[in-house]
């Protein structure tokens, strides 16, 4: 299996040494690079071209959010995982508006944050639980304060792809909706495209938050 390229954005130089130091170790991850702050990580992933962007928030010269925004301008397929200190509100939701594909807590168990890699890579979205339950709080809020939506403009979704949607608006990973549901993780992967496709959304978080925000879960 081809080993999955990464690029560690930091402006700390002892926890870019720690962190290429846990990930080096595991055949599955490969570090193509380090930047300490936003314009270099630019300049190096067009460079190198990484699979995964381990993001930091607070950097000099451009923070984690622009940088966010700018390289997923220039590349679709990049992935980006922040990785920082800060949970407030407005930096979370700053980031996962700026196209950021996960958001994780420095501190993250090396498995969790390895398994988090393979996942993104995977097209799922990582959220720190802390970070997810803001997240949907934010957006219920945010769908108390809209009009209803008349019956016939939402989504169709079959009782299957509705079960899966709840289990997914729950934070719950591909595995773990397999397993609660009895079902095989390649069919979950397939309900997904579908939902969505009927959603409008382009990745988990999204359709989760579309969820909420229409009432369906």
């Amino acid at each position: 299996m081809k080993a999955i390229r990464v690029l560690i954005v930091d402006d700390q130089p002892l926890f870019r040494d720690g962190l290429r130091t846990l990930l080096s170790v595991r055949p599955e991850i490969e570090i193509v690079g380090e930047a300490s702050n936003g314009e270099y990580a630019l300049k190096s992933a067009r460079e190198l071209s990484p699979d995964v962007v381990l993001m930091d928030l607070r950097m000099p010269h451009m923070d984690g959010v622009e940088c966010t925004r700018r390289m997923r301008a220039e590349s679709a397929t990049c992935r980006i995982i922040v990785l920082t200190t800060f949970e407030d509100d407005v930096t979370v939701f700053e980031a996962i508006r700026a196209g950021a594909n996960g958001y994780l807590l420095k501190g993250v168990p090396a498995a969790k944050l390895v398994e988090a890699i393979q996942l993104t890579m995977d097209g799922q979205s990582i959220l720190h639980p802390s970070v997810a339950s803001r997240v949907l709080q934010e957006f219920n809020r945010m769908s108390s304060m809209r009009p209803p939506k008349p019956s016939n403009q939402l989504p169709r979704l079959t009782k299957r792809e509705s079960e899966i949607l709840r289990q997914l608006a729950a934070g719950k990973s591909n595995k773990e909706i397999a397993a609660a549901i009895h079902i095989s993780e390649g069919t979950v992967k397939n309900h997904l495209t579908t939902i969505f496709e009927k959603l409008y959304v382009e990745d988990r978080t999204q359709a989760a938050l579309a969820a909420h925000a229409l009432g369906l879960v």
